[in-house]
C-alpha cells in the first residue's frame, strides 16, 4: 500500500472511530484560543482549561489583556508553567492584536507566525480551527502517530512532518486528522506506555503495530 493510500484508509478510520473529535482547549473568541495554545506548550489542556477561567474573568477582552500589568498575567498562569515567559509572550501579542489589528487576529499564516509566542503548530491551529483552512497541526501526538503508523519514516523535526504530510492528507481533511490523532494518541496509541495495538482501529494496516517506537 502506497503512503497516499494509507494516508486515505487511516483518515476514513479514524473518523469512524472518534467523529467528534476537535480541539480540546475551551474558547469561544479567536484571541483566546491564541492565549491558551501558549500556555498549554508543556502543560496539559485540561488544566490550561482551568487556568485561563481565572485569567479571562480579570482581562475579558483583547484591550484589557493588552493593558494588564505582566507580572499580573505571570501570577494567574503561573500554573500553566513557564509563567514568566509565557505571560511575556501573552502580554505582546495582545498588544499587537489591540494596536495593529482592531483586537481581531490576523487571517493570515504568516501574520500569525510574526506574533510574539506563535509558531507553525499554533498557526495552523488558528488556521484550521478559526478559520477553517488547511492545516496540519504536528504537535508531539502527531509526530509520534504519523511515524508509528508509517507515514513518515523516522521524522521527528515538526516542520519536515509537517510538510511530508502535507503530501499526503487531503486539504480538507488536515485540520480534523490532526484533532483525531490527538484523541488517539491519548486513549490508544500512547506514549508513556505500550500502545494499545489489541484495540486499534488501523492494527492491519500500522506499519509498527505492536512495536513501541
Amino acid at each position: 500500500m502506497t503512503k497516499e493510500k494509507l494516508a486515505l484508509e487511516i483518515i476514513q478510520r479514524l473518523k469512524k472511530e472518534y467523529p467528534q473529535a476537535g480541539c480540546t482547549l475551551d474558547y469561544n473568541q479567536a484571541w483566546k484560543l491564541l492565549v491558551s495554545v501558549r500556555l498549554a506548550a508543556q502543560c496539559t489542556d485540561a488544566r490550561v482549561n482551568v487556568v485561563v477561567e481565572g485569567l479571562y474573568d480579570r482581562y475579558p477582552d483583547v484591550q484589557s489583556l493588552a493593558e494588564a500589568p505582566v507580572e499580573e498575567i505571570e501570577k494567574i498562569v503561573r500554573p500553566c508553567g513557564l509563567g514568566k515567559s509565557k505571560a511575556r509572550d501573552i502580554s505582546a501579542c495582545m498588544k499587537i492584536l489591540h494596536e495593529q489589528y482592531n483586537d481581531k487576529v490576523p487571517e493570515d499564516f504568516d501574520a500569525l507566525l510574526k506574533l510574539p509566542g506563535v509558531g507553525r503548530k499554533s498557526a495552523n491551529l488558528i488556521m484550521g480551527d478559526v478559520f477553517h483552512k488547511p492545516a496540519i497541526v504536528t504537535d508531539t501526538h502527531c509526530i509520534r502517530l504519523v511515524n508509528r503508523m508509517g507515514l513518515v519514516d523516522n521524522i521527528k523535526e515538526p516542520k519536515k512532518v509537517e510538510m511530508a504530510l502535507w503530501k499526503l492528507i487531503p486539504a480538507e481533511e488536515g485540520s480534523d486528522f490532526c484533532h483525531r490523532l490527538v484523541y488517539h494518541g491519548r486513549h490508544v496509541c500512547t506514549a508513556r506506555t505500550s500502545p494499545h495495538c489489541e484495540k486499534c482501529c488501523i492494527q492491519d494496516i500500522c506499519a509498527r503495530s505492536g512495536v513501541e517506537k
